[in-house]
């Protein structure tokens, strides 16, 4: 009898000894699984590809990749080139591509772009299009502005500036999507006021040497012009610089485009009424995250997300803008 009860806890014994080695292993396992992911998360990458990086426009997409990368642990570069050159920001692209980031995020100026965001999409590289969409492309995912919305509020802007009266010019860039919106959603606007008379759209060629000289133009062409509505950034400072040339400062109401500290210091002089600023720096920040969140963190909208073709991330996100005049402009200098 006692062998039977030294035998029987022996083995009780044992069973225990293996019952509270069991939690510790796995929690080793479990810490060491931590580690690895949080170091592979040090070493992922994402990038930004754009152009005109020269208009402080810009410094806002990159401020917006800085701070995801900070945030997130991962890190991020933002390249492309200074000046509106798609053959150099393709070749940015390709270079992008050749370092296999864990996700790419692009501003879809034109649609000649749809082809090597295919590739890297093929490459398996997934992308984002921000602030300007190519909805032919294989993107998974659009981050920016309500294009028609931002005109319809500047164009709204505009009409209780002029009285609901008056004849108006809009000034933008032709063949680039979120532009093209833009001017529609002022259309749709003055549409509500019989006395408003768009009389002539302007190209900006995004300069401001450009944009100056087409306002010139406009403002001889049109003596009796009540106002001009900019719908790119290079727009409100050349308008600004024509009007004030001709001393019609107050006279004929500019509504700009973005917050460039040439912009604001025009509103706090009067030279510029109002301007239509973009949270631009959501972009690419709120981009990165879905790219990292495509990487990392996958929420189970079905038994099998991809056997059901569900990414599990939002395919579009609107980043909304904010009217800036005198009233708020002071909070708006970079």
């Amino acid at each position: 009898m006692k062998k039977i009860f030294a035998l029987v806890m022996s083995v009780v014994l044992m069973l225990g000894m293996t019952a509270c080695s069991k939690p510790a292993t796995a929690q080793t396992g479990e810490s060491d699984k931590a580690e690895v992911t949080q170091t592979d998360k040090k070493d992922q990458l994402y990038i930004e590809v754009s152009a005109l990086g020269n208009l402080d426009y810009f410094y806002d997409h990159k401020m917006g990749m800085e701070k995801a990368g900070e945030e997130l642990g991962v890190r991020t570069e933002y390249v492309g080139p200074a000046e509106y050159d798609m053959n150099a920001m393709v070749s940015a692209f390709e270079q992008a591509i050749a370092k296999k980031p864990n996700g790419i995020v692009v501003v879809g100026f034109e649609p000649s772009l749809d082809a090597i965001v295919n590739k890297a999409i093929d490459a398996g590289i997934p992308v984002v299009t921000v602030d300007a969409d190519l909805p032919t492309s294989k993107r998974l995912a659009f981050v920016g502005t309500g294009n028609i919305n931002a005109g319809r509020m500047g164009g709204e802007k505009m009409a209780e500036m002029i009285g609901q009266t008056g004849k108006v010019a809009i000034m933008t860039k032709p063949g680039q999507s979120n532009l093209e919106e833009r001017v529609q959603g002022y259309q749709e606007a003055f549409s509500k006021y019989p006395g408003i008379e768009v009389v002539q759209i302007a190209d900006t060629q995004s300069d401001p040497v450009v944009a100056a000289q087409a306002a010139a133009s406009l403002l001889q062409k049109y003596p009796d012009l009540a106002g001009i509505a900019c719908v790119e950034g290079a727009g409100g400072a050349g308008a600004a610089t024509a009007v004030k040339e001709a001393g019609l400062s107050g006279k004929v109401k500019v509504i700009a485009m973005d917050r460039g500290n040439e912009v604001i210091q025009a509103i706090e002089e009067g030279t510029i009424s109002a301007t239509v600023a973009q949270q631009t720096a959501l972009m690419p920040y709120y981009a990165t995250q879905i790219l990292y969140n495509l990487n990392n963190s996958k929420v189970q909208i079905t038994t099998d997300n991809a056997a059901a073709g569900v990414l599990g991330i939002p395919a579009a996100v609107d980043t909304g803008v904010v009217i800036v005049d005198k009233d708020n402009a002071k909070y708006f200098k970079r």
